[in-house]
């Protein structure tokens, strides 16, 4: 019987498919961003060291990368929400009462976000540097003026001010208004809607679910999942 051999390509593509297999096969709990030498975030599924490359498991697919492009893997922060908790509720009733009143957008949505972003702690902060109720990046708190971001009046008013501009800029457009929040204008903007990341479209359902009808936007549908570029 004649032996059956395999080119060096074929062996390496048996080894690549075998990883992905390991990848959609393994269950995972939580989801993870690789962060790349590029300063680009990928929020990931799952990865597999293969040699020079890493696979990662992205929507919509694998993603090979060389393994010196990625710098680390870090869990998605997470504030576990209190339920059984009023929204508004609290010390911080009068200060979004008064944001809300001053920009022009509901109390309901201002306590909606801080209990996704922050689950109403003042003092908390992400790994990406996002501190406050509302998680206001440096960045950001920088452009409003913010002195002291972990001073509930400032944060709640600057993150309510960001609502209100990022809901003008898509037309009153809830769902991409809180997608923007999430993952940043230029995302929603480079897929023409809400963005295919599991965390941004969690994050934009977990708030429009507790608002009543008159306070959404219709008519902004997810982007479907597609296959990140490779850096």
């Amino acid at each position: 019987m004649p032996s059956l051999r395999m080119s060096p390509k074929s062996i390496l593509d048996a080894m690549a498919l075998a990883a992905v297999s390991v990848l959609l096969a393994v269950p995972v709990a939580r989801a993870d961003h690789a962060v790349l030498k590029s300063g680009q975030r990928l929020h990931i599924t799952g990865y597999q060291v293969s040699g020079d490359r890493v696979l990662l498991a992205v929507d919509g697919g694998i993603v090979s990368i060389p393994a010196a492009s990625l710098v680390a893997v870090e869990p998605e922060d997470l504030f576990p929400e209190n339920h059984a908790a009023a929204p508004a509720a609290g010390p911080f009733r009068e200060l979004i009462r008064a944001a809300a009143q001053k920009h022009g957008i509901e109390e309901k949505l201002i306590a909606r976000v801080i209990a996704v972003e922050s689950n109403f702690n003042p003092r908390a902060v992400s790994r990406r540097r996002a501190q406050g109720l509302m998680q206001l990046l440096p960045q950001t708190a920088a452009r409003f003026s913010v002195a002291d971001v972990f001073d509930p009046a400032q944060n709640i008013d600057a993150g309510a001010r960001y609502l209100k501009e990022l809901l003008e800029r898509y037309q009153g457009d809830l769902r991409l208004a809180l997608a923007a929040y999430n993952a940043g204008p230029e995302m929603v903007d480079r897929y023409g809607g809400i963005p295919p990341f599991a965390e941004t479209q969690n994050y934009v359902r977990r708030i429009t679910a507790r608002l009543g009808p008159s306070e959404e936007s219709a008519g902004a549908e997810p982007a479907a999942p597609v296959r990140m570029p490779l850096p």
